[in-house]
């Protein structure tokens, strides 16, 4: 799955997150899907009996919805759109999109037809778009909306020169590692606070019989997450906002650091799922569901990723709090780094229906379905935090919203997406390749500031 992602640093944000391995360290049931076993407040209902935000009748209108979601995902944002089809009269579909969104609307563009509405995982997609005057400026009642739910920093960030555009819908934290706690206590192993100690419990988790580390390589955005939180807690904000701007190489020394802190655990095979070849076949869905498979046997013992692994796991028989646990990113540098992130919708037709969508998208009421479903995130300051399906997720809600305006936003994201956000190109394939042969630093960094000038001068 490619979900938004966003930088938060800021000591209330980092207190919130640190306070999630306590509330993880609770035997709490599960935070799937469904969210029935957990013993907190109710998941937001799927009709919003107290609206917070009126829709015109649009009986008769057809909308078409573009996303790369696929799966849960998919199925949750179905059930956002049919509560607005029941609010408002309007027929909505939902068109599968493929992953690099743009270059897939930009194919529906030059054969007239497009959708009306898309949802857009980069920043960098929503510049490119508003450039290539694909896009429609946000009307006056999504503005309002946004005015009233969202921090300036989410505004801005679905802005381009001044006009909004975009409204972020969905979130997610992507610091966040998730372990087999069987396999945890059968090692004897706790959950590590700095990188150091993380590969030390990685060591100690091998010489128990389970390989440690699961990795979804076959998608190259993880292994940009991996270096984005090494890179921001190691390098720190000033450094990653310039590199990720380019306003310093990819041959810069700090990048240097990142790539040879990265490689103490890429450069040791047996530290990883299937090792490198096996780790660059295994895509993200199934760098989760195999860490909480097999009982106290799986195939790796951690996988890194955001809040939404909650999705994956709740495919499997393991309950979050209990078989399933979570701890931060651990440190690198003086802090450990949150990364999150963010799909926007955006308008390709200036329609009553894709505004009225807009409008909806920005309330507390489109929020609330998906919240309850769990494997959510929303960046909607009121949206009730009793909407989210246990204890687990609302501590990460609680954490993204505390943390202001005051984030970054995920560096690959911010990117021209040739290079930060396409498979097989860019940084995702220089990465693949650095997992695949880690001890060519130079190599990388060289492909990569090619790739990057090349990029931001197109």
């Amino acid at each position: 799955m490619r979900t938004t992602r966003t930088t938060l640093r800021t000591g209330r944000a980092a207190a919130a997150i640190t306070s999630l391995t306590a509330v993880t360290a609770l035997t709490l049931a599960g935070c799937g899907s469904d969210g029935a076993k957990d013993p907190g407040p109710p998941a937001g209902p799927t009709s919003t009996a107290g609206e917070s935000v009126s829709l015109p009748s649009l009986k008769g209108e057809k909308i078409q919805v573009a996303a790369v979601w696929t799966g849960p995902e998919q199925e949750n944002f179905t059930k956002v759109l049919k509560e607005f089809e029941k609010r408002t009269g309007a027929t909505v579909t939902f068109v599968p999109a493929q992953d690099p969104i743009v270059n897939f609307l930009g194919t529906k563009i030059a054969g007239g037809a497009p959708p009306d509405v898309a949802m857009l995982p980069q920043v960098g997609a929503i510049h490119q778009a508003a450039a290539q005057k694909w896009i429609k400026p946000v009307g006056p009642e999504a503005k309002a909306q946004l005015a009233k739910n969202y921090s300036k920093g989410w505004q801005d960030l679905g802005a381009v020169d001044g006009t909004q555009y975009g409204v972020y819908f969905k979130a997610a934290n992507k610091s966040l590692i998730w372990y087999n706690n069987a396999v945890f206590e059968n090692a004897g192993a706790s959950e590590p606070k700095t990188w150091k100690d993380f590969l030390a419990t990685a060591e100690t988790i091998s010489a128990s019989g389970v390989t440690p580390v699961s990795v979804g390589g076959a998608d190259g955005w993880t292994l940009t997450d991996w270096f984005e939180n090494i890179y921001l807690s190691q390098a720190g904000p000033e450094k990653y906002d310039q590199l990720a701007q380019h306003k310093i190489k990819w041959t810069d020394p700090s990048v240097t650091r990142a790539l040879t802190t990265l490689g103490e655990l890429f450069g040791k095979p047996n530290l990883i799922a299937g090792g490198a070849d096996g780790a660059l076949q295994t895509e993200f869905p199934a760098s989760v569901t195999q860490t909480f498979t097999g009982g106290d046997q799986p195939k790796g013992a951690m996988v890194f990723e955001g809040d939404f692994a909650a999705i994956n796991i709740a495919q499997t028989d393991a309950e979050i709090g209990k078989d399933a646990k979570v701890f931060p990113f651990p440190a690198v540098g003086a802090e450990s780094p949150v990364v999150t992130a963010g799909d926007a919708a955006v308008a390709l037709k200036d329609t009553r229906g894709a505004q009225a969508l807009l409008t909806f998208l920005a309330s507390p009421d489109a929020a609330r379905i998906w919240a309850g479903a769990g494997g959510f995130l929303s960046p909607n300051k009121n949206l009730d935090l009793a909407a989210y399906p246990n204890d687990v997720q609302r501590e990460i809600a609680k954490a993204l919203i505390d943390a202001g305006d005051d984030f970054r936003f995920d560096m690959s994201d911010q990117m021209p997406q040739s290079f930060g956000g396409t498979p097989g190109k860019g940084e995702w394939k220089a990465l693949q390749d650095f997992l695949k042969n880690p001890k060519d630093i130079a190599g990388i960094q060289a492909r990569l500031e090619a790739d990057a000038a090349k990029a931001y001068k197109s």
